[in-house]
């Protein structure tokens, strides 16, 4: 699983901190100096300014006041050092009253901040503690469930994702769901046996055919690849990827007829994806059908004005076509855009 920018991605699902009463209120703290910091820093990371808490609490002398390290530790979690905020939580956790807010925000924070850091096995027993109050908490459970993916426990996994998805875990449909997490995670070998599973269990389950597709595809084995993804499509006539998935392994296979067909389905049903567009493009160049194959790029980029495969294969095609002017700019753009080189 790619972990740059762990945090940016919880958030943009709904996760920084579980929204639980075990945070501490302003106003909770006792009525002295370091209270009044302690609820001051609370604040300003409530108020998107962690940086302000961490010179707060950290000007203060207060070795025996363990709530004031567990706020550093909070705050450093929001200000993306994870792991100055495991050293300082982990340190505090002990000392903090077992049950209480910051003992249950400490181990939350702890558990999301191992959990980005990439150390998924030290992370699992902190969520695992904290879904025992938060239990129903959908963000939670999603979190869990990858967390038990990266430590190879499909059956937790399973479980934890079912409940965040609000369907039965014994079902196919949570195999698939599991599937598709795993190939997130870049674990091909569990997320096949998850989705042979789904199939034993309801032969017509919807996606499990299409990603055992993508995963022949990815493995260069296209006859398979085709046979998974047409029998996608008899469950699921609409789902304008595996129409895309399809007309990929077609045109691999150099089968440009067919392969344009596929693509054009897939395009019917969904006209705002740029992938079709793109093998459109590389068909009919390969057919000698060089108007159709500009338009098709010039949409792809009208889609997707950064996609440097697009820019690259217009470049060229305009190139073909003693545009050189033309070409050289959509090269150069290419050139200047991520991507495979």
């Amino acid at each position: 699983m790619k972990l740059v920018g762990a945090r940016a991605f919880l958030l943009a699902v709904g996760f920084a901190c579980l929204p639980l009463t075990s945070v501490a209120q302003p106003g909770s703290a006792p009525p002295d100096a370091v209270g009044a910091a302690v609820r001051e820093a609370r604040a300003a990371i409530n108020d998107g300014r962690p940086r302000d808490a961490i010179a707060r609490l950290r000007a203060l002398d207060a070795a025996d006041r363990p709530e004031v390290a567990q706020l550093l530790g909070v705050a450093l979690y929001h200000a993306d050092d994870y792991a100055a905020a495991i050293d300082v939580l982990r340190g505090a956790l002990d000392r903090l009253p077992a049950d209480g807010a910051e003992w249950r925000e400490a181990h939350q924070v702890l558990g999301l901040s191992l959990y980005v850091a990439g150390r998924f096995p030290e992370a699992v027993p902190h969520l695992e503690q904290t879904r025992g109050w938060a239990a129903g908490n959908t963000e939670l459970d999603y979190v869990l469930g990858m967390a038990y993916i990266q430590t190879r426990k499909p059956d937790e996994a399973r479980a934890a994702l079912a409940r965040a998805f609000g369907m039965s875990a014994d079902g196919a449909g949570a195999h698939v769901v599991t599937a598709q997490m795993m190939v997130r995670a870049e674990m091909e070998a569990p997320a096949e046996a998850e989705l042979r599973r789904a199939l034993e269990k309801d032969p017509r389950v919807p996606q499990a055919s299409y990603l055992l597709g993508q995963q022949a595809m990815f493995r260069g084995r296209l006859d398979e690849a085709i046979a998974y993804t047409r029998r996608e499509l008899e469950i699921n006539p609409a789902n304008a990827m595996a129409f895309y998935q399809l007309g990929d392994a077609l045109g691999r296979k150099l089968e440009w007829d067919a392969s344009i067909r596929a693509l054009q389905q897939s395009l019917w049903l969904n006209p705002f994806y740029s992938g079709p567009y793109i093998l459109l493009g590389k068909a009919y160049t390969k057919k000698g059908n060089t108007a159709a194959a500009e338009g098709m790029l010039r949409r792809a980029i009208e889609y997707d004005p950064n996609n440097r495969t697009a820019h690259y294969m217009l470049g060229q095609l305009l190139q073909q076509l003693g545009r050189g002017d033309e070409a050289r700019r959509h090269l150069e753009l290419a050139d200047s855009l991520p991507g495979v080189r």
